[in-house]
């Protein structure tokens, strides 16, 4: 059952609307907003999102490039908010949501990737629509990062992406954590460890509505094109690197691999984020 919830019930992350800044604010003599709203999904959940962008903009204003950003398993849109920086002081919009079943959205359950990326789509979509948005790119981190691989092959139109600690394939990883557990001293007969992850495939069908092999962004890459920047921590011990370096090896667009100090949760760098800066405005058509 511990597994079963690491996949599809994480601890829920709580935050005020605090957390997520002012909804007015002045960037370098710039007045800026940040507007929340609501999506449904196409199985009919409220998504709660959040648009920074420039203030007292007109239907004669431009469309300006949007980054969407995609938030981890245990987490939720407040964790944009780093990364506000980076998008205004290159010209860009942030957008960001709380996946079903994260957040302040409605759901129970996450599904690391399955029918987020469905959430992604319903996103897409409304920015489309909206007129006020040219270009959009995608940012995601963990589980975000594996919605954004099982989307970008769907919609060529995505300008790029950012996927930091992303994972290959669902039953793999649940393989590798039930290993974990063995090394470090869970005395387990392999026998026992099939049946195990035989009960938590059932579980998960059973109660969220997704197979865990359906799950596995190395199926796509393939057949994605979207110019892809990948990053991994060097010391992430809960989804390795190799998971990166396999995903970036089989990647049919333009393609880049970063390894930085840390774990899967650690702040990155700054030097990531110049690098992500210069790789967003390359292929976002920044003006």
């Amino acid at each position: 059952q511990e597994l079963v919830n690491a996949i599809i019930r994480p601890p829920r992350a709580e935050y005020d609307m605090d957390d997520l800044g002012p909804a007015s604010f002045e960037w370098h003599g710039h007045a800026f907003q940040r507007v929340d709203l609501e999506l449904v999904n196409p199985r009919g959940m409220r998504l709660a999102c959040s648009h920074w962008s420039p203030a007292h903009r007109t239907a004669a204003s431009p469309p300006r490039p949007c980054l969407v950003y995609l938030h981890g398993n245990s987490s939720a849109r407040v964790e944009a908010v780093s990364h506000l920086a980076l998008c205004l002081s290159i010209g860009i919009d942030l957008f960001a949501l709380d996946f079903a079943g994260s957040g302040k959205s409605d759901g129970d359950w996450v599904s690391l990737g399955y029918w987020e990326r469905d959430d992604l789509a319903t996103v897409v979509a409304h920015l489309r629509a909206s007129g006020k948005v040219s270009t959009v790119a995608l940012w995601g981190r963990s589980m975000g990062s594996a919605c954004a691989l099982c989307h970008g092959h769907r919609d060529p139109s995505i300008s790029a992406m950012v996927c930091d600690g992303a994972f290959a394939d669902l039953p793999q990883l649940a393989e590798e954590l039930v290993q974990k557990a063995r090394d470090h001293g869970l005395s387990v007969p392999g026998f026992v460890v099939s049946i195990a992850l035989r009960m938590v495939r059932s579980s998960v069908l059973k109660t969220a509505d997704f197979k865990l092999e359906d799950v596995s962004p190395i199926k796509h890459v393939d057949s994605c094109f979207v110019p892809a920047l990948f990053v991994a921590g060097e010391r992430d011990d809960f989804i390795d690197p190799a998971h990166s370096r396999a995903l970036h090896g089989k990647y049919a667009g333009d393609k880049n691999l970063v390894l930085v100090e840390g774990d899967h949760n650690s702040p990155r760098p700054r030097f990531l984020y110049d690098s992500a800066a210069i790789f967003l405005s390359n292929y976002m058509g920044v003006p």
